[in-house]
């Protein structure tokens, strides 16, 4: 059968593809920040995950104000990288596992969740940065990424958003869904966005170093007790784009230890403050065979 792994969090700042992009890894402002992911390159390339379940938050690119889905699963063979007003950033498409993705959306919506089915849209920085992070840059024009993308998107961006609650219980129907699939794959599943940020009004800027780092320990000890905690915490603590961090409730509710397994082993956690204007963290977790 198809089993999930791992588990990997991230940011997924757009000024740190900028910052790939355009060759400034190296520099002093950048170079803390990406010595943080050097961890990963090497462990994704142990894992060799067959397919990345990718949990991340559009930014009004695929999705308008004129249409906002709140659980939406891209079914598609693959995925362009999203104009958002500079040009696309110079990456590879993502290629899809429809098969997977379809079984997935079977599964999930029996399960009474209700997932807005996409064959076709680009993906922006949300799911590429990631991408970029853990993989190292990619050439668009003969290279690939190395694995198969399934694109989940959650909105975070226009109010009413899901719950914690929802959405760790969310993880657990993915979860089912992919032991479900009569195929043997190894699935990591990825929660993205975050930590604490604000880019608007007066407390623009904002970022919570003490409330990062407790979500983060919650996220590990305590993951049906962090899934209680209302909305407003999150706008009150981390900020209005704080709440991006209920996506990574998505990634720790598929984890075994939630359905009775044991414990995951935590391989790596890093924190790190500023990148533009929020918070950087990222956190693997391995599910113990």
């Amino acid at each position: 059968m198809a089993r999930i792994t791992a588990s990997v969090y991230t940011s997924h700042v757009p000024a740190i593809g900028a910052a790939l992009d355009l060759g400034k890894a190296q520099e002093p402002y950048w170079q803390p920040v990406f010595a943080g992911y050097d961890y990963g390159k090497e462990w994704i390339k142990e894992q060799k995950p067959d397919v990345i379940f990718l949990v991340y938050n559009d930014h009004a690119t695929a999705f308008s104000l004129d249409f906002i889905p709140t659980f939406a699963i891209g079914t598609g063979a693959e995925y362009q990288p999203a104009d958002e007003g500079w040009g696309p950033r110079p990456v590879p498409k993502v290629i899809g596992h429809p098969q997977l993705a379809a079984h997935i959306a079977q599964s999930v919506i029996q399960d009474d969740f209700d997932l807005t089915i996409v064959n076709k849209m680009d993906v922006d920085h949300g799911l590429t940065v990631p991408l970029s992070l853990m993989f190292g840059q990619q050439d668009p024009q003969h290279g690939a990424w190395p694995c198969a993308v399934i694109p989940f998107a959650v909105n975070v961006v226009q109010y009413p958003v899901p719950s914690g609650r929802r959405c760790f219980q969310l993880g657990q129907a993915i979860r089912r869904a992919v032991e479900s699939f009569d195929g043997d794959l190894n699935v990591q599943i990825w929660g993205t966005g975050g930590m604490s940020h604000q880019l608007q009004g007066p407390r623009a800027g904002l970022i919570n170093k003490e409330w990062d780092n407790a979500f983060l320990d919650r996220l590990i000890a305590d993951p049906a007790g962090l899934a209680q905690l209302p909305h407003i915490d999150y706008v009150r603590e981390a900020g209005s784009e704080g709440i991006e961090l209920v996506m990574w409730l998505i990634a720790r509710g598929a984890m075994s230890d939630v359905a009775g397994g044991p414990a995951p082993e935590v391989k790596q956690r890093f924190y790190h403050v500023p990148a533009s204007n929020t918070a950087v963290g990222h956190l693997i977790l391995e599910n113990k065979q």
